[in-house]
């Protein structure tokens, strides 16, 4: 395991970064307002869901099917974010829905002992990128703030945000994933907790044991429960 000395000095570069570790001792940066951080206009989420179907604030609008805005409880206590829809998801303008989409609602439901449709699920790009490629700068910096009007909507006690892309289009943290992943930091009155994305998962199973212990420590951030023995099947 690398140094958590490592991991405070690549968060410290970043401006948009919320937070540091230095060993177990968690160091917060200062927050910017938070009606600058989601400036949802008066808005509501109906409103703000609308508005983004019709986007076309990047080149993805041309080759995109359908906008994938997100799904799940408008007041959940538990928001993840992934990276962007997929070819199922542009088709069906769900997010979430293919294979990496069929683990996530395992962990959820079998894992966590929770439902899919009692927390929220949304991308940092709400439209696909071609060939599935990874997101692109200017796309993440068009679209981010649709992202972040959703988190002012819905208040999510605990973020959990799924692989590299999603934590650095949120934090700006620019380190892997490996060495990021499980431990807390606080953006926007609520608290991010990174893991592994479901497709990494998919092609790596091994790692699949340290997502279940980042979804273990998600759960004690809600103040929930373990799952009775039997229950938590982690897929």
């Amino acid at each position: 395991m690398e140094d958590a000395r490592t991991i405070a000095s690549a968060l410290a570069r970043t401006i948009k970064a919320r937070a540091i570790y230095h060993g177990r001792q968690r160091v917060s940066l200062p927050l910017p307002p938070r009606e600058t951080v989601a400036p949802s206009g008066g808005l509501t989420f109906e409103q703000l869901r609308q508005n983004a179907l019709s986007c076309q604030k990047c080149a993805l609008c041309e080759t995109r099917n359908i906008v994938v805005f997100g799904e799940g409880s408008e007041t959940a206590d538990l928001m993840f974010i992934g990276e962007a829809p997929g070819a199922e998801e542009d088709r069906t303008g769900r997010p979430f829905v293919g294979r990496a989409g069929e683990l996530l609602t395992r962990m959820i439901e079998n894992g966590m002992g929770l439902r899919r449709d009692e927390v929220y699920i949304a991308n940092v790009l709400k439209c696909r990128p071609p060939s599935n490629r990874d997101p692109a700068a200017d796309e993440v910096e068009r679209c981010r703030p649709w992202l972040l009007q959703q988190i002012e909507h819905i208040q999510p006690k605990v973020i959990c945000t799924l692989g590299r892309h999603a934590l650095r289009a949120l934090t700006g943290y620019e380190g892997g994933i490996s060495r990021a992943r499980g431990r807390t930091m606080p953006f926007a009155g609520t608290q991010v907790l990174p893991t592994f994305h479901p497709a990494y998962l998919l092609r790596n199973p091994a790692a699949k044991r340290e997502a279940w212990e980042d979804l273990k420590t998600v759960l004690g951030l809600l103040g929930r429960p373990l799952p009775a023995p039997g229950k938590n099947r982690r897929g």
